[in-house]
């Protein structure tokens, strides 16, 4: 039986030139990012999102958009679209652009999209993960909509002005007082990003329609830049809420690669003659195998003697080096022998005895379920566990998520 074709999930980013509140808004740098540069590198990194659309009356925001793409190696995904003054004005709505966007795009591609995305640069912390879970509750989830929101308890109060009681409570009786646990949870929508089944968006016209998805996303990261002041608390935050920043193919020479805890879930089975064997992922295999056919050279540098090690290694066709008691030494010694120079090379690792190769390599990461000690000290942590896809996904960041589009370099 055939695997379902996966959707088209196009991702629409509204930029227009002007703003009221903050002149010149979507160029203004949080972090060092443009706006419109942060909601792009969100959407890009996005498995689901199949390409984005930046749609925008200002040459410079589509210059910084494409200047985005371009440093992630990913300009074939980009699409800039010039929107029309109608719908760019102060009283145009999101509806109208994404519409406008959607069907320039399916005009364009002559391809048809299932899944339409609305991402906000005025968010300046939406992340990659708020995106992609909106797109998976439509595209695999049977929600109709999705929207991002973030868990909340407040009291909130109305000045009624035209009722006989002037104040009131919204969502609570303000004679009565229940404690948080007490109460129902509320969610506040966060503005930063929503899905929309295409067909039904473009019947319906509005961003909610059918079923609607709640996607929780953290509270800490709910920030809507409205005027100076957001901007100003957007500036401050960005130093503790910005993710570390990933690596391209650009910035790497070569992969090493720690075994057990990372291409592993760090669990052995043993049978009853002592047998030991360990469960691998087959993305962790596909992305390998793309890193090696795009000439990336490749270890595998592992403390254990474990037959399992030398046997992952003939099947993935890369050299391994295993049964090391110093492998920061060892892996200088290889950088040696291979003309590779230590701060070029990404490593992978999870556990204390990894951290001496982490001080030696340029780029050292740790898979999601590392020792809380590995993950301080690496420069970027994956989002998948080890054993579960981890090295599928640094592959893909530094070739890109389909793991094709990028040239082979030379093997040194």
């Amino acid at each position: 039986m055939q695997p379902p074709p996966t959707p088209t999930v196009l991702a629409v980013i509204p930029a227009r030139g002007g703003s009221k509140g903050v002149p010149a808004k979507n160029l203004a740098e949080v972090g060092g990012i443009p706006l419109v540069a942060r909601a792009v590198r969100a959407a890009l990194g996005a498995p689901e999102v199949t390409d984005v659309v930046v749609t925008t009356d200002d040459a410079a925001i589509a210059e910084a958009a494409r200047t985005t793409a371009a440093d992630l190696r990913a300009a074939h995904r980009l699409h800039c679209v010039e929107r029309p003054a109608a719908i760019a004005g102060d009283t145009a709505t999101s509806e109208a652009a994404v519409l406008h966007a959607l069907d320039v795009y399916e005009s364009e591609r002559a391809k048809r999209v299932d899944v339409v995305l609305l991402v906000q640069c005025t968010s300046p912390f939406v992340s990659r993960e708020d995106i992609d879970g909106v797109a998976r509750a439509v595209a695999h989830e049977d929600a109709d909509t999705a929207v991002t929101v973030a868990p909340f308890h407040g009291f909130v109060w109305r000045d009624g002005h035209a009722v006989e009681e002037s104040t009131y409570g919204v969502n609570h009786d303000k004679s009565v007082r229940p404690r948080r646990q007490d109460r129902p949870q509320d969610y506040l929508e966060t503005g930063a990003a929503y899905a929309m089944d295409a067909a039904g968006f473009r019947t319906h016209r509005h961003r909610f329609f059918g079923h609607t998805a709640l996607v929780p996303t953290d509270p800490a990261r709910v920030l809507e830049i409205d005027d100076p002041h957001d901007l100003a608390r957007a500036r401050a935050l960005a130093p503790l809420l910005d993710p570390s920043p990933l690596p391209s193919l650009a910035d790497v020479d070569a992969v090493v690669l720690d075994f057990d805890g990372t291409q592993t879930d760090d669990r052995v089975m043993v049978d009853s003659e002592g047998r030991e064997t360990v469960a691998v992922h087959r993305g962790d295999g596909l992305g390998i195998a793309a890193l090696r056919k795009a000439g990336i050279p490749l270890l595998i540098l592992s403390t254990e003697q474990n037959p399992v090690v030398a046997a992952r290694a003939r099947k993935l066709q890369i050299p391994v080096l295993h049964g090391i008691d110093r492998k920061d030494e060892a892996l200088k010694r290889w950088c040696d022998e291979h003309s590779i120079a230590p701060d070029r090379v990404l490593y992978v690792g999870n556990d204390v005895n990894d951290l001496p190769c982490f001080s030696l390599a340029g780029w050292p990461v740790a898979v999601a379920s590392a020792h809380d000690s590995v993950r301080a000290a690496a420069r970027a942590v994956t989002t998948t566990p080890g054993g579960y896809g981890a090295i599928r996904e640094i592959a893909a960041w530094l070739l890109g998520p389909t793991l094709t589009n990028t040239p082979a370099v030379p093997t040194k």
